[in-house]
């Protein structure tokens, strides 16, 4: 009978655990008491606050929760007062920021003080690279939840759901916009069937604060409204863009802009009519200006030309600064290059004094293992946000550049490329939801440490009701794999591009390693040989006054200190110098001693990663917990792979052994450069 008993309640436990498929992400808890809630008005958004409240409740039990909208000066945007019983806001949707914040706190055990919260930028975006027939450019999690192709645009009762989850998940962090189509960007999407769509999916987001916004390709007055031209000078491509604006917000009243991608890869600009970013920008902006929305207009530009790519973008803006009206916003890249593993901080970011700037993250991992590897992103953006610009004195943050702190601008904001998809978890790997909730903490509190978002997402995500020991949980499994999450972006770096090397992958699916690529057809900033330079000399981009001079476009100290071997950090050596492979490093070893080294701790690192992951088995739910394990027996196998076809491919420059210390390669470099070739196919890269 016991027998019995006992197997009974393990199945009940195991179905319990197998049910997690990861579709709830950060937002599992439910109500553990029972809970008052006053709030005098009603609407869609404060009844879902409500609703929350009441759904997620752990505080005392019978307690009493005032809602309250109120005037205060001191509350930004939508900022909150917070305390255990009370929240106050200007707004609906500061209310129910307020309340998730309130939340958060009882299911991670963070103390709720009387405290006032404002948030870093007024604009926290997600960048969806969703294209109309239903594909995402750059996502590695399933198809489009917003498009499913041009001759299926009915909305469904499984959209709506989908989309108020989706919408749920963003407000939970603070996220109050989303830019539902790829910034290649067809023009079809301004056609009044697409809008139709868009308008339905408006309609779901607004409750949950979030603003709808769109990617429009420049030259659609041409494509699809039957204009010669897109000049943004002619009176008729304005008067085109106008009567669009009017349509757009007679669907949509809260539409919130453009974004625009110009002159870039391919992409039609203001440059294809003689006329410059200034122009095509302000041309938008006034268009939408009696609307109060705006244009995010990117920097990512580039030309085929002798020119460091790493400088053109400042080349290209600089010269325009304090040009542009006052609801353009410039959308840089967190590095010069394209969102590699690790790159110093674009040097547009508090340059440009006189226009609004805003960071381009990328959540998506397009070139960090995609949907097979884990890397927490957090602690490279907090590296990033936290970078010194100098541009205004010490403590120039690229964090104080852009939210306001410094400069004097209307609209402040940050944009995350989305890394979401059908997927059942959302993302496909069950800790880059972590990105996505990362993105959305920093981005409304951009002081935060990795360590608190990877342990509030732990909590959120893993922690089970009352199974275990809280002690038990806390050592085996939060503490460890905390760290681990905190690790994973260094190791990554070790493994992929140590010391400063960068864009070195397989063509075009930045993949896996391909710093052999360069065929002859291909123009050269589009080669790993491009940016690594190796040869019988020695190795890296010489970007210092003698090479590129990219050097002199950031702010004095940083000049000198990027420009001088005994300043610069190890971590951006080779970005800035060449340098032969016997080259003396810090630790004393010969610069392709220490390559070895950092390919061979990267490979460590991950092997360590699975370690801890299997040890914390009976923490996790099984579903789950195989998903990841297989993630990171792939990861480990593909970083291996990483470090023998980088040091294999090198080593035939530097003719130096791999010390012997470490482990051998065990992969061949010509099966190595034949399993890209198999895997080569043709795209932009955004």
């Amino acid at each position: 009978m016991k027998h019995t008993v006992f197997c009974i309640f393990f199945l009940i436990f195991s179905i319990g655990l197998k049910a997690e498929d990861g579709h709830r992400l950060w937002l599992r808890a439910s109500a553990t008491s029972p809970v008052i809630v006053q709030c005098a008005r009603h609407s869609a958004t404060l009844d879902i606050a409500v609703n929350e409240l009441k759904k997620g409740w752990q505080g005392r039990p019978g307690e009493t929760v005032i809602l309250k909208l109120v005037k205060d000066k001191q509350l930004k945007n939508d900022g909150f007062r917070l305390s255990a019983t009370e929240i106050q806001a200007n707004s609906e949707t500061g209310i129910l920021y307020g309340v998730y914040e309130l939340l958060r706190r009882q299911q991670t055990g963070e103390p709720v003080r009387n405290e006032l919260i404002n948030p870093s930028y007024n604009l926290r975006l997600l960048n969806h690279w969703d294209n109309l027939n239903g594909t995402i450019e750059r996502g590695y999690a399933g198809y489009s939840i917003f498009w499913h192709g041009e001759d299926s645009l009915a909305v469904s009762d499984r959209d709506k759901k989908l989309w108020a989850e989706y919408a749920r998940a963003n407000a939970s962090v603070g996220i109050n916009g989303s830019v539902l189509n790829n910034v290649n960007a067809s023009p079809k999407m301004l056609t009044s069937e697409i809008l139709q769509r868009a308008k339905a999916i408006a309609d779901v987001l607004r409750p949950y604060g979030i603003k709808t916004f769109l990617a429009v390709n420049f030259a659609s007055p041409q494509v699809i409204g039957g204009l010669e031209t897109a000049d943004p000078l002619d009176p008729e491509v304005k008067k085109w863009w106008y009567d669009k604006a009017k349509e757009i917000y007679s669907l949509i009243p809260d539409f919130g802009g453009f974004l625009v991608k110009a002159n870039s890869e391919g992409q039609p600009g203001p440059q294809n009519f003689g006329r410059t970013h200034a122009d095509g920008a302000n041309m938008m902006a006034d268009v939408l200006l009696p609307y109060g929305g705006i244009v995010m207009w990117r920097a990512f530009v580039y030309d085929p030309s002798d020119e460091d790519r790493a400088k053109q973008a400042y080349n290209e803006f600089m010269p325009f600064d304090g040009q542009f009206r006052e609801n353009v916003i410039i959308q840089v890249k967190n590095g010069p290059i394209d969102f590699q593993p690790r790159e110093p901080f674009s040097p547009l970011f508090g340059a440009m004094k006189h226009t609004a700037v805003m960071p381009e993250l990328q959540i998506t991992q397009e070139y960090l293992g995609q949907s097979t590897h884990l890397v927490f992103l957090s602690t490279m953006w907090e590296e990033f946000l936290q970078s010194d610009t100098w541009q205004e004195g010490e403590g120039s943050t690229v964090a104080r550049c852009t939210d306001g702190s410094i400069f004097d601008q209307k609209y402040s904001a940050i944009a995350g490329v989305a890394n979401i998809g059908l997927d059942a978890n959302w993302c496909g790997h069950h800790f880059a939801q972590a990105n996505w909730y990362a993105f959305g903490r920093l981005a409304w509190d951009n002081s935060l440490s990795s360590a608190q978002i990877a342990d509030e997402w732990l909590k959120l995500t893993f922690k089970p009701e009352k199974q275990f020991s809280p002690i038990d949980w806390n050592l085996i499994f939060l503490l460890p794999v905390k760290q681990m999450m905190l690790e994973s972006h260094e190791a990554t770096v070790n493994y992929m591009m140590p010391l400063g090397l960068h864009h070195i992958f397989a063509a075009n699916h930045h993949y896996g390693p391909g710093p052999w690529w360069a065929p002859k057809d291909w123009r050269k900033d589009w080669t790993p040989p491009y940016y690594h330079q190796a040869g019988d000399d020695g190795i890296g981009f010489d970007r210092t006054a003698n090479g590129s001079n990219a050097v002199s476009q950031y702010h004095e100290p940083l000049t000198t200190q990027l420009g001088n071997l005994q300043t610069c950090p190890e971590a951006y050596l080779l970005w800035f110098h060449h340098l032969p492979w016997d080259y003396n490093m810090k630790s004393g070893r010969t610069l392709w001693d220490e390559l070895c080294y950092h390919y061979d701790e990267g490979v460590q690192q991950v092997r360590q990663f699975q370690k801890i992951w299997d040890k914390a088995e009976r923490f996790v739910d099984a579903e789950r917990f195989s998903a990841v394990q297989k993630k990171l027996r792939e990861q480990s196998l593909n970083a291996g792979e990483w470090k023998d076809a980088c040091l294999l491919y090198f080593q035939q420059f530097s003719k130096m052994p791999v010390p012997y210390e470490l482990e051998r390669p065990v992969n061949n470099l010509e099966t190595l450069m034949e399993k890209d070739r198999r895997m080569l196919h043709r795209g932009p890269t955004n």
